[in-house]
């Protein structure tokens, strides 16, 4: 009887107890998060990829690399100098081609040195004009040849003082030499540089003086006959001299491609090895080139990866599909260091089902497909490359 008065003064009609609030504010608590859970786990379906865009630095041409110039994880900006091939070979080529221009102008000095003797002793006929005016275009086109080959060896010289001016400035930063040393490399730089700009007005020169001389020969030629003699004397003079220009453009190729820059901004990495040589790999070992190592044209020296990503990667299983348009509206939400939610939207979508990567399947040995598609990271999310990223598509 007494229990059964304790029960009526707890569910009196129309009235609820105070003593029975905690167990329904905990019970509705309960109902939240699970409700919680259960619209978290609806909103953000998909988990993306944050990518950067990666590029590989390759050898140009086969050879031996003199310098790198970066460390693993060192920052780079695009065009700066990583590495450089051996230009030794380089080297002697202009060395061949200075000594083919200077064997040339030789064979063309006495030629013009005769008739400079002819013309004292009598007045000028019109062949000797004529081999006048030839003779001077030959020597105009000589005269850059030799300035370019010049100019050539003394651009690969500066290229190393370059290097050495970047090395003696890092080991300045870290106290290791004197300024003096950098002020020494510094100066060797800006000494050639000041003779290359020379040289190269001297070039300018040149080809004006070129020019010259052929409108000189092609108004001359224009008002009086040829003779034949005249351009068989000098043909063989003028073939080699076309040889050796041909040569000098091929050679300004090769030491273009001796010096290698950064494609991209970023920073370096591993360089990314296949899969099933990455177990024969020791620690350290393969994450980029050293000087030294024999390269063959495509070996990647190094790897840069984009300092920040400019796009996620997801893929749509099969209930998500159909909700997947370009320009549709996203939801991202960063899960590492401060969180954070943007809106983003779809950039383009690919053409057909593709495997997930490993990373994304729900269970570790049982694959999982979708279909990928691209979103645009926008500003401030600060992602890092290979971060996950939840997405609710709107």
């Amino acid at each position: 009887m007494i229990m059964e008065k304790k029960r009526h003064s707890i569910f009196r009609t129309g009235r609820i107890h105070p003593q029975v609030f905690p167990l329904l504010i905990w019970l509705a608590v309960l109902a939240g998060v699970v409700m919680l859970f259960y619209h978290g786990t609806q909103q953000f379906e998909v988990v993306g990829i944050a990518q950067g865009e990666i590029s590989q630095v390759c050898a140009p041409v086969d050879g031996r690399l003199k310098a790198v110039y970066v460390q693993l994880f060192d920052t780079v900006k695009k065009g700066d100098v990583v590495a450089s091939l051996d230009d030794e070979l380089l080297n002697a080529q202009i060395t061949t081609f200075m000594a083919n221009a200077e064997h040339l102008r030789a064979q063309l000095e006495p030629m013009r040195e005769q008739m400079l003797a002819d013309s004292a002793a009598r007045e000028l006929d019109k062949t000797e004009e004529q081999r006048r005016f030839a003779v001077d275009v030959e020597r105009a086109r000589l005269d850059i040849l030799s300035l370019k080959a010049q100019n050539a060896a003394d651009e690969i010289t500066l290229q190393d003082y370059a290097a050495e001016v970047k090395i003696a400035t890092d080991l300045l930063k870290k106290n290791t030499i004197a300024p003096y040393e950098v002020e020494k490399a510094q100066a060797l730089y800006n000494a050639l540089a000041k003779k290359i700009q020379e040289t190269e007005a001297q070039i300018i020169q040149a080809e004006e003086q070129f020019k010259i001389a052929q409108q000189r020969q092609d108004t001359f030629a224009l008002h009086n006959p040829q003779n034949p003699s005249v351009d068989t004397a000098l043909e063989a003079i003028r073939k080699e001299a076309a040889v050796q220009e041909k040569f000098a453009e091929e050679l300004n190729v090769q030491r273009k491609s001796m010096i290698i820059a950064a494609p991209i901004d970023g920073t370096i990495i591993k360089i990314i090895a296949n899969a099933r040589d990455e177990s024969i790999h020791r620690a350290g070992e393969g994450a980029m080139r050293r000087a030294g190592e024999a390269v063959l044209a495509g070996d990647p020296i190094l790897v840069i990866a984009q300092g920040e990503p400019k796009e996620i990667i997801a893929y749509a299983g099969e209930r998500q599909v159909a909700r997947i348009k370009e320009g549709a509206k996203v939801e991202l939400a960063k899960k590492t260091g401060q969180a954070r939610i943007a809106q983003s939207y779809v950039v383009h979508i690919g053409p057909v089902v593709e495997q997930m990567p490993t990373r994304l399947w729900v269970n570790p040995t049982i694959p999982q497909w979708g279909l990928p598609f691209v979103i645009k990271v926008p500003e401030g999310m600060n992602l890092i490359a290979g971060e996950t990223v939840s997405i609710r598509i709107q």
